[in-house]
C-alpha cells in the first residue's frame, strides 16, 4: 500500500511521527510513506526543528505555501497536492486534524477518487466561528476511514449520519469509523523518556520543576483581538504576583508580533520588566515535554497543549469558550475561561487548590498508530 500524507502545521509534523515510526518499525513490508509538507508554517523554529527532533524522514515534496489568507493559502495547498496525486496516484491520503493543510488534502483527494483517512475524526467544538470547526467537518465528510481518539469523538459522528457498523471495504460513500486511541498519547509516552535524558529548556531558563507555569497563546480569536489579548495577558502578571512562580510564555512569531502592535502600553512594559515571565521562541517537541511534565499548570488555547497537560497529569486553564477535548473539562481537570481576566484568575486559584484530581485512560493505550495502520491494510 502506499500512502500520500499530508502535513503543513506543527501539529502535524508531531504526529507524524507516530505514524512514520509504526511504518517503520511494523509494517515495512506493507505500506511505502511518501510525505508532503505543504510549508504552512514556515519559520524553522517551527518546523524544520521539528522533523530533526522527531526523527520524521525528510519530506518528499515540499510546497513552501507560507502564511496568507485561508482561501488563497487553501487554494495553493490544493492546486500543489492535486498535482502530486496525479503523478503518484496513492492507495490513500492521510491528513491529521484540522488545519488549512487537512481541509486542502481531503478536498484535492476526494475530487479525484483516492480515499481520504482523517486521524483524529470526530471532534468537535460546536463553534463554527473556529476555521477550524469548519476543517474538521469538511474533512471528515469527504473521508473514507475516520480515526477518533476517543467514544466522544465516534458519538459526535453517529450524531452527524455515520455508521457504526463494519464492513470489510470502506469506500467514501459507505466510510467506517474507528476508536482507536490518540498517536499524541503514543509520542508523548515515547518521547517522554527520550527529554528526561536531554539537558534541556527547564534546565536553561533556570525553573524549579513543579514550580512554574506554562501558557501558550495562538488563536486568532485571542491575539488579535486587542481587549481579549490584554485581558489575557493583564492575568498572567497577576497569576504571577500571586503565585510568585516563574510563566514560561513560548510564542509563535505571529503572536509575538501581534503582541507588539494590541498591547497597551503600560501592559506591553509590565511584561517586559517582568523578569520571572519569560517570553521565549517556538519550543522544539522535547522541550515543550520537559515543560509540561514538570511544570505545576498549563495555561493555553491549543487543543494539542490542553490534551497534552492531560497526559502529564497536570491541571489546565483553556483560553477558549469551547474545547473539542470535552472529557478533560468534564472530569474536571481544565477549566474554559475565554479570554476574561477575571475567570482566568479564579481559575487558577481554582485549579491551584483542587487535591482530587484523576486521570482516566481517555486516550487508548499508547499504541494508536499501530492499530491504525493494521485498520488501514485492512480495509482499504
Amino acid at each position: 500500500m502506499k500512502i500520500i500524507t499530508i502535513i503543513g502545521a506543527r501539529p502535524q509534523i508531531i504526529k507524524a511521527a507516530a505514524i512514520s515510526r509504526a511504518i517503520h518499525t511494523h509494517f515495512k513490508d506493507q505500506i511505502t510513506e511518501l510525505i508532503v509538507h505543504t510549508g504552512q508554517h514556515y519559520d524553522d523554529n517551527m518546523s524544520a526543528i521539528f522533523f530533526t527532533e522527531m526523527g520524521i524522514p525528510e519530506a518528499d515534496y515540499n510546497l513552501s505555501v507560507g502564511s496568507g489568507n485561508h482561501g488563497a493559502q487553501t487554494a495553493k495547498m490544493m492546486e500543489g497536492i492535486e498535482t502530486i496525486l496525479l503523478k503518484e496516484w496513492p492507495d490513500a491520503l492521510l491528513v491529521y486534524g484540522d488545519t488549512n493543510s487537512t481541509l486542502a488534502g481531503a478536498l484535492a483527494a476526494a475530487k479525484i477518487h483516492i480515499p481520504v483517512v482523517h486521524i483524529e475524526a470526530g471532534l468537535r467544538s460546536y463553534n463554527k466561528s473556529m476555521p477550524e470547526e469548519i476543517n474538521r467537518i469538511t474533512c471528515d465528510h469527504c473521508s473514507t476511514l475516520l480515526f477518533s481518539p476517543t467514544q466522544q469523538g465516534i458519538e459526535n459522528l453517529i450524531k452527524e449520519g455515520f455508521s457504526k457498523a463494519i464492513h470489510t471495504k470502506a469506500t467514501v460513500d459507505r466510510p467506517l469509523i474507528f476508536k482507536t486511541g490518540d498517536i499524541m498519547f503514543d509520542n508523548s509516552m515515547f518521547f517522554s523518556n527520550i527529554a528526561k535524558e536531554k539537558v534541556g529548556i527547564v534546565e536553561q531558563l533556570e525553573l524549579t520543576k513543579e514550580a512554574f507555569i506554562l501558557c501558550t497563546i495562538h488563536r486568532d480569536s485571542n491575539t488579535d483581538n486587542t481587549e481579549n489579548l490584554n485581558q489575557i495577558i493583564r492575568g498572567l502578571l497577576q497569576i504571577q504576583r500571586v503565585s510568585n512562580q516563574s510563566i514560561v510564555l513560548p510564542l509563535h512569531p505571529r503572536t509575538r508580533k501581534k503582541m507588539t502592535e494590541l498591547l497597551n502600553p503600560s501592559v506591553a512594559k509590565e511584561l517586559s520588566d517582568n523578569s520571572k515571565i519569560h517570553v521565549i521562541d517556538p519550543a522544539g517537541f522535547l522541550d515543550m515535554i520537559s515543560l509540561e511534565s514538570n511544570c505545576s499548570l498549563v495555561i493555553t488555547d491549543s487543543g494539542g497543549v490542553q490534551k497534552e497537560a492531560f497526559f502529564f497529569q497536570k491541571p489546565c486553564v483553556i483560553l477558549r469558550e469551547q474545547t473539542e477535548w470535552v472529557e478533560i473539562v468534564e472530569n474536571g481537570n481544565a477549566l474554559l475561561v475565554g479570554s476574561s481576566e477575571e475567570k482566568l484568575i479564579e481559575a487558577y486559584h481554582q485549579l491551584t487548590t483542587k487535591k482530587d484530581y484523576t486521570y482516566p485512560p481517555f486516550f487508548g493505550d499508547g499504541h494508536a498508530s499501530e492499530e491504525i495502520c493494521r485498520l488501514m491494510l485492512e480495509h482499504l
